[in-house]
Order: structure tokens, then C-alpha cells, then sequence
């Protein structure tokens, strides 16, 4: 399967940021990882990529803060949120932003296939 959306990873963990990003390739996904969310806006990767994959904690501008970034640029871009953390009210938050997913780590490829063919196919 060739799939023709570009698809980029932001998360501060780098082995599980390259992890993902292969995982995505492997999968069909184009796909590339930036260490912040504040390195993936220098390089003005939210003008080509058709959805972001974010962890919500991150040093700097967390996950949160790049979706309210996003659309405070009238991005429609969905984003995808992912989290170690276990509080209870992150799926609140993250639906508030306008989130379209959030996966708590470790989580299923088959979920987040899921998630991606949601908002990249509908």
C-alpha cells in the first residue's frame, strides 16, 4: 500500500519518535520525526505534512500547545496525541484542542492505523 499523506511524528523521546517513524514507513505511511514541536514549526513542516502525531509532554511547547499553535494558523490539520502519563482527565483536554485521537504509550499499531485512516481517508 502507498499511501500519499505525509504523516510527522513530534515527540522528545528520539528511540521512540525513530521507532514510530519506521513503524509508519513500514506501513506505507510517508512519514518523518522531529524531536520538539518547536523544531517541526522552524522548519515549516505543518505547510506539507497531512497529519501530526504528538506526544502531549514534551520540554518547550508541549502537545497541547501545538494544537492551539495550529489553529491559531487556521490549520484544520488533524492531530494525533499521544501520552505515557496516566491522569484521568487527558482525554478532556486533548478532545478541548480539538485532538481527532489520543493513544496512552504503549499502544496497539492496529489503534493507531485506526486513528490515521480516520482522518486521512474518510
Amino acid at each position: 500500500m502507498q499511501n500519499q499523506h505525509l504523516v510527522v511524528v513530534v515527540d522528545d523521546d528520539e528511540s521512540f519518535r525513530i521507532a514510530l517513524v519506521d513503524s509508519l514507513s513500514s506501513l506505507g505511511y510517508d512519514t518523518c520525526g522531529y524531536a520538539s514541536a518547536d523544531e517541526f514549526i522552524a522548519a515549516a513542516a505543518d505547510t506539507t505534512c497531512h497529519c501530526v502525531i504528538t506526544d502531549i509532554h514534551m520540554p518547550g511547547m508541549n502537545g497541547f500547545e501545538l494544537k492551539q499553535h495550529l489553529a491559531s494558523r487556521a490549520s484544520a490539520m488533524p492531530v494525533i496525541m499521544i501520552t505515557a502519563r496516566t491522569e484521568p482527565d487527558l482525554e478532556s483536554k486533548a478532545a478541548a484542542v480539538g485532538a481527532v485521537c489520543l493513544l496512552r504509550k504503549p499502544f496497539a499499531t492496529d489503534a493507531l492505523v485506526k486513528c490515521l485512516d480516520r482522518v486521512l481517508n474518510p
